[in-house]
């Protein structure tokens, strides 16, 4: 069902109700009456977390139910397609602030299987926000100011892949191991050569090739270009093991973004992850002081994935003519943004050492001309 057709409706009053972050229930803000989130049966919720085929998905044949028709609307600053439900025409972008107005069409996307509901209230998230703000160095005072006033942060569930996979690699290298040699060397020791003896590390290499296998699972890729990759992934950790089948009522107050990374472009990003760890696991089977490792040849096998909401309070900052983001994790707090830096801290910061070191360097002329003291203190 396309998102703008779910209603939340309250059963006393008729406004609409909001998932209340970390409980079971849907909250109607105007007459304070609580609607409980049915539970899923234990075999739709089994169904709904399950993998998907990798290959299938990426030749555009899932079956028709694991397919949806969203209605998104494109900001024009930052791309993200935001699915904006219910008789919404216009907003803003929540992760930089920028005004859109609804697309009039809608596009074919891989559902969301399950989603990590809010656990933190935008409460609970703002003070967090504020106490990361408040540790930065040399950043305006108008930021913490824009924390404190209370402007609401944007709950917005994030698109993420998950990868699996099993893994056997063959590989080709050099194991070095080292020993040490004994040499002479000249050294001019008060005026007078002397002969002394020193150790000099050396490395033997060997010809090694072996195999080695790992299993990979829910490996995480962020969906969203609209985020920088650097504050997305470091957002961790997510307990996955919270994931609950998709359910639109878990939306209800929110919004959602359509993933804008596809599946191949997260499926290559997931195995350049992979990739490296099972470099590092090749450099550990190869063992010895230093490794070399010329090829490694990996199948793949039994790919999976899963494509899932995560959820994050968002805030945009505009200051000198830029917008900085802030991100807080819904589910345990973590916080990372894009912090701004104050040129009048920073010059400040740099005439107070300034002058600082020139006190300094004028008492320690003082110093050395005796005029530290006057005579009559001694």
């Amino acid at each position: 069902m396309p998102q703008d057709e779910f209603r939340w409706p309250c059963a006393q009053c008729g406004a609409q109700l909001r998932y209340a972050p970390g409980q079971t229930h849907l909250v109607c803000d105007h007459c304070g009456h609580e609607q409980e989130i049915p539970a899923e049966a234990p075999r739709t919720r089994a169904r709904a977390l399950q993998e998907l085929d990798l290959a299938k998905g990426l030749r555009d044949d899932l079956p028709s139910g694991d397919m949806v028709e969203v209605r998104t609307s494109s900001c024009p600053n930052c791309g993200a397609k935001v699915e904006i439900g219910g008789a919404t025409h216009a907003t803003a972008c929540p992760f930089c602030d920028t005004p859109v107005v609804l697309d009039t069409g809608s596009e074919r996307h891989i559902k969301p299987q399950a989603l990590v509901p809010f656990v933190l209230s935008e409460a609970e998230a703002r003070k967090a926000m504020v106490a990361w703000m408040g540790s930065l160095w040399f950043a305006p005072g108008t930021l913490l100011e824009y924390a404190r006033k209370g402007r609401a942060l944007n709950g917005v569930y994030v698109p993420f892949w998950t990868f699996d996979a099993a893994t056997s690699s063959r590989y080709s290298g050099e194991r070095g191991e080292y020993y040490y040699e004994t040499r002479t060397v000249s050294v001019r020791v008060n005026g007078r050569t002397e002969q002394r003896q020193e150790q000099v590390r050396r490395t033997r290499w060997y010809s090694t090739s072996g195999r080695v296998a790992r299993d990979f699972d829910d490996v995480l890729v962020m969906a969203s270009r609209s985020l920088p990759t650097r504050l997305g992934n470091e957002l961790t950790p997510w307990d996955l093991s919270a994931l609950t089948p998709y359910n639109p009522e878990f939306l209800a107050g929110f919004q959602a973004e359509g993933y804008t990374v596809n599946l191949a472009a997260g499926h290559d990003e997931a195995q350049d992850r992979m990739s490296a760890v099972i470099l590092q696991d090749v450099r550990h089977d190869i063992g010895g002081d230093e490794q070399r490792v010329h090829d490694v040849d990996t199948d793949w096998s039994d790919e999976t994935f899963k494509h899932i909401l995560l959820p994050v309070w968002m805030a945009a900052y505009r200051y000198g003519g830029k917008s900085y983001r802030f991100l807080v994790n819904g589910q345990t707090g973590e916080v990372q943004g894009e912090r701004p830096w104050s040129v009048w801290k920073i010059a400040s910061a740099a005439i107070l050492v300034v002058l600082l070191v020139l006190g300094a360097i004028y008492l320690a002329d003082l110093e050395a001309v005796g005029l530290s003291e006057p005579d009559w203190m001694n």
